[in-house]
């Protein structure tokens, strides 16, 4: 299939994939649910929607050449998978059982059970090979030095004169031609026995013609029985009780699409390569061009909010350190007002926080003796909370956040970018200029 194939299964599969992330996020805010059945359907439906997301994309993940699509598709899949474990564990929590039917759910959606099989994900084979290679060598050493198998013993070569050979091949050459000249004579005598016979009983051999019905019986009994067989053989194919003889054999578009797998994994360790030698190409340059003239615009931002702060305040502020964030507290898109604001609260409440740890002591003491009295009161609406957040909700999710980010770079960067230009789906340097660019300022902040 084409690039622009796999572009369209990964831009299905966000699609899907958004639209889930949206009830996850409808479902939270949701009151708890009581009825096990209605959780359970809940439950199942995600689970097997986010199976169909994982198809999708590790299939696009896997003949995708794009490096910079691979990361983002690798991250969400990433997510994809701990959320199907999330939900597994859930419903096995729910059930108290690890085998769940969904024999409704998959007849409302129209799939097979087929749909919901999860499949080893390919680039856990291919990422690993090498280590799975080296460990199968390392293993084979380990039983060769055990003993656990031991190649053939090598037999010792001698030289055999040439005499002694010539005399070995003529025992064995009179040997055959006594072996040869005994059967001969068997032959010879079994004739003369069977003729000697038929005189004595005075019967003679089988006629000619009676030998001639005979032979064409057979061979008509044994042509009649292959074209019986034949008859069958395409008769339980008709029937779809055997698979077709073609079947049997790998056909050509098969062999083509595998022949077309392996040359795309072949582009993308390609790509991938040139990808990363332009990541230290492409910051370089960055910094040797860019770099002057960014460290001339945050100088100047910095003299210019230095000049703002004295006109407002009448003074020079102070600068921020590092703890407080240091320069990049200046570049946060505020006002000087703001950040002045910000910095002098930040020193009240440390001076604050000194003051408080020296009344905590005191108040301490005061708030015992108060606290027996109202811990009566206290229960009462416990219980009232207690009772109306009975019921089973959902657990939070430490893949949520992962889905969503690779979600948001989706959108915000692949959904609507125009590629006519990249018809051989190489990297994209303005994308990483855009990323070495913000590294370089940081640097440039730093200094």
């Amino acid at each position: 299939m084409s690039h622009n194939t796999y572009n369209k299964i990964w831009a299905e599969a966000q699609e899907s994939l958004n639209c889930l992330l949206q009830k996850e996020i409808e479902e939270k805010s949701q009151k708890p649910l009581k009825d096990r059945l209605v959780v359970f359907q809940m439950l199942a439906t995600f689970y097997i929607k986010y199976v169909q997301i994982f198809h999708n994309l590790e299939s696009a993940y896997d003949q995708t050449v794009h490096p910079q699509k691979r990361l983002i598709i690798r991250q969400v899949l990433d997510g994809v998978m701990g959320r199907i474990l999330e939900l597994k564990n859930e419903m096995v929590e729910l059930e108290y059982s690890e085998y769940h039917y969904f024999d409704d759910i998959l007849q409302d959606l129209k799939l097979s059970p087929e749909n919901i099989e999860i499949p080893i994900p390919r680039y856990f084979i291919k990422e690993k090979i090498k280590v799975i290679k080296e460990r199968e060598r390392i293993l084979a050493q380990i039983m060769l030095d055990a003993g656990m198998y031991e190649d053939e013993p090598k037999k010792a070569v001698k030289v055999m004169p040439l005499e002694e050979a010539v005399r070995i091949i003529q025992i064995a050459e009179r040997a055959r031609q006594g072996r040869l000249r005994a059967t001969f004579m068997k032959q010879i005598f079994l004739e003369e026995k069977r003729e000697r016979l038929a005189r004595l009983h005075g019967t003679r051999g089988p006629d000619v013609e009676t030998a001639a019905v005979c032979i064409q019986r057979i061979w008509r009994g044994h042509t009649q029985w292959k074209k019986t067989l034949k008859i069958r053989e395409e008769e339980m194919v008709f029937l779809g009780m055997t698979p077709p003889p073609h079947f049997q054999r790998p056909s050509a578009s098969l062999l083509r699409a595998q022949k077309v797998d392996i040359l795309r994994c072949e582009i993308q360790e390609k790509h991938e390569s040139d990808f990363q030698k332009a990541l230290v190409s492409i910051k370089e340059r960055v910094k040797e061009i860019e770099g002057p003239d960014i460290k001339e615009s945050l100088q100047d931002q910095i003299r210019q909010w230095f000049i703002e702060c004295r006109h407002i305040t009448g003074k020079f502020p102070d600068y921020p350190d590092e703890g407080q964030g240091g320069s990049a507290v200046l570049f946060s898109e505020k006002t000087p007002e703001e950040v002045a604001a910000e910095l002098t609260a930040k020193a009240e409440e440390e001076q604050k926080k000194k003051g408080k740890k020296k009344g905590q002591k005191g108040k301490k003491e005061k708030g015992k003796t108060k606290g027996k009295g109202n811990e009566k009161e206290e229960k009462k609406p416990k219980k009232k909370d207690e009772e109306e957040e009975e019921g089973w909700k959902m657990a939070p999710s430490n893949f949520l956040p992962i889905m969503e980010e690779g979600n948001n770079k989706y959108k915000d960067i692949w959904q609507n970018r125009d590629e006519k230009w990249n018809f051989s789906q190489e990297y994209d340097p303005e994308l990483i200029k855009e990323e070495k660019r913000k590294e370089v300022e940081e640097e440039i902040r730093v200094q």
